[in-house]
């Protein structure tokens, strides 16, 4: 029995992924602090707090046929890197497509130029989020070498579960309108492109390539549709027969709509062309590496069924309250009629 041990594993990907390795009959032990969720059925819980000096305590001095860290925090990882790296035979690194320092060009691969590593041990704030995964990622490649690690830099992660919002947003306000008439607020996006990776397609090839010891860097993103054809698909899970009314990008920033994520925003619309690329970098590596893609239809109706689940009326970390759409809708009906 192979051990894994997840630097993390309570929070979303990291949960997905320790189910996934016990499903392969590892034995999973999660170390974490505790506060993001519970840990998988099956696997091993260490509490601990990775900032102290001894946050890897016991696990540092066994030995780990595959050790698995989703840190953004470049000090963090390099403790880990060298503690670990005569105990674990394989390093596996979850990063992230932010690490690219041209955001606009669409589809481009790994061998893009990089954004210069974050100065120091901790990101202060998400601003230099790229940057400080860059510093990761230099620390497990420096510290195992490219034959005994695995990078994985993430797109947009989506499916159920998703506690950000963005990968729900669409097919339940599309289920749930605002208005009596059913109308739903869209950005005039024509050929945007817009893409997410369902959290256990990626949670599943990061396992399989992981025991395999698949070594290398690897856009594990999703495939790019339009930004219009994604809707469609929410639209269409939802069921969703009312009309769509389509607002300007210029209006929606003139009256506080944000792109992509967070509040009073219309998630995963990129509208700035310095970031659309963002949406469309080539997974062609990892998918001849066996990453394999539900449709998004399927992705799609198992978050609306969990946002059901889980209640249409929870806060939100990102999109349109009903009653922020419902006073747009009404705004720019009013604008258009007169």
């Amino acid at each position: 029995m192979r051990r894994i041990l997840i630097l993390g594993g309570t929070a979303w990907l990291g949960r997905e992924m320790a189910e996934a390795f016990i499903a392969q009959g590892g034995e999973v032990t999660c170390l974490a602090r505790g506060e993001s969720g519970a840990w998988a059925p099956g696997a091993t819980f260490v509490r601990a707090d990775r900032d102290t000096a001894d946050g890897l305590g016991t696990v540092a001095a066994q030995r780990w046929d595959v050790v698995v860290d989703v840190s953004r925090q470049p000090g963090q990882v390099r403790r880990a890197v060298r503690e670990l790296q005569g105990q674990a035979k394989f390093f596996v690194f979850i990063s992230s497509a932010n690490v690219y320092a041209d955001q606009g060009t669409q589809g481009q691969d790994e061998d893009a130029a990089l954004l210069p590593p974050l100065n120091g041990d901790v990101m202060e704030s998400m601003e230099s989020y790229g940057e400080a995964k860059v510093a990761c990622e230099q620390a497990v490649l420096a510290g195992f070498g490219d034959a005994r690690s695995l990078v994985v830099r993430a797109g947009l992660i989506g499916g159920p579960g998703d506690i950000f919002g963005r990968s729900g947003y669409w097919p339940l306000r599309f289920a749930h309108p605002s208005t009596p008439d059913n109308a739903v607020l869209v950005p005039a996006a024509p050929g945007l492109p817009a893409s997410i990776i369902d959290v256990r397609d990626l949670a599943a090839w990061i396992v399989r390539a992981s025991l395999a010891q698949l070594h290398g860097v690897f856009n594990a993103t999703g495939d790019v549709a339009t930004f219009d054809e994604h809707l469609a698909v929410a639209r269409q899970a939802a069921g969703h027969t009312g009309p769509l009314v389509s607002a300007a990008p210029d209006w929606l920033h003139r009256h506080g709509v944000a792109e992509w994520a967070g509040g009073k925003s219309l998630p995963l619309w990129l509208d700035d062309p310095l970031w659309r690329g963002m949406n469309a970098r080539s997974n062609g590596r990892a998918k001849s590496a066996g990453l394999t893609l539900r449709p998004l239809a399927e992705t799609l109706l198992d978050t609306l069924a969990w946002e059901v689940a889980t209640g249409i009326d929870k806060p939100r970390r990102a999109g349109l309250s009903a009653a922020e759409e419902a006073g747009l809708l009404a705004e720019l009906r009013s604008t258009n009629s007169s």
